[in-house]
């Protein structure tokens, strides 16, 4: 087996435990599994690709690893460093390029920007997952993520939602999963400046430009975790039923 040509990065304890308990607690790996991994680029997806990588070398859980990048066409985005990045590492890797912005901007319809792109790229990443035969999507987002949609849709949705850390899609043939549930974005943030990860800027179309509730909610948690440390921890508690799925 010919090594690498960039060796992975082990991440530090902290991370690795957060996601293996993670993974344990909702039961996100199987023997034999195909993972996809979608890849922005950013800090939180990265930290993820050099997780599941260690995580391959060490589980005694057997499974298969590949990447997928969907790139909405936003002059503002630029992905190219991955391509030689995910190659440098061994990991097989596809590329989708889609118009996901003009097309958001002919059909939202009402929806938010943010939605609108998520569902887009969702479908991308189903259909490559389904054309390559990889039975499992893994997606980065982390406990912060969980937490501003939680409050997103409480205050804008009269609902009591969050992301689910394990799910299978509505055509039942890929398995959802999302690692990073129980790890906060400063602990994606210190590894891939530390481990100087190849952070593609601006990696998420939504952002682009665009005003967002979700950054008013993240400044919002951010103010009150400062006077309550303990509020993300109260938080995973609230939402753990939330984020339950029977379809896993």
């Amino acid at each position: 087996m010919t090594e690498p040509a960039i060796q992975p990065v082990k991440p530090p304890r902290s991370l690795l435990s957060a996601a293996g308990k993670a993974i344990g607690d909702f039961a996100m790996i199987r023997d034999g599994d195909r993972i996809l991994l979608g890849i922005s680029g950013g800090k939180d997806s990265l930290s993820l690709l050099h997780v599941l990588l260690d995580l391959q070398r060490r589980a005694p859980v057997k499974f298969k690893l590949a990447a997928c990048t969907v790139d909405p066409q936003s002059p503002d985005y630029d992905p190219s460093v991955l391509k030689p990045y995910l190659a440098g590492l061994g990991v097989p890797y596809f590329f989708e390029s889609q118009p996901v912005l003009e097309e958001a901007k002919r059909n939202m319809d009402g929806d938010s920007f943010c939605a609108y792109c998520s569902r887009m790229r969702r479908g991308i990443l189903y259909r490559v997952a389904r054309e390559n035969h990889y039975n499992v999507l893994a997606l980065a987002q982390h406990l912060d993520d969980l937490a501003e949609t939680f409050f997103m849709s409480a205050f804008f949705g009269g609902k009591l939602r969050t992301m689910q850390a394990h799910y299978t899609n509505d055509a039942g043939d890929v398995r959802v999963i999302r690692p990073f549930v129980y790890v906060r974005e400063r602990q994606t943030a210190a590894f891939a400046q530390q481990a100087a990860l190849p952070v593609v800027p601006e990696n998420c179309p939504a952002c682009f430009a665009m005003p967002m509730q979700r950054q008013s909610m993240k400044l919002l948690l951010a103010e009150q975790e400062k006077a309550h440390p303990k509020l993300f921890s109260s938080l995973l508690t609230a939402m753990r039923p939330l984020m339950q799925s029977p379809s896993a």
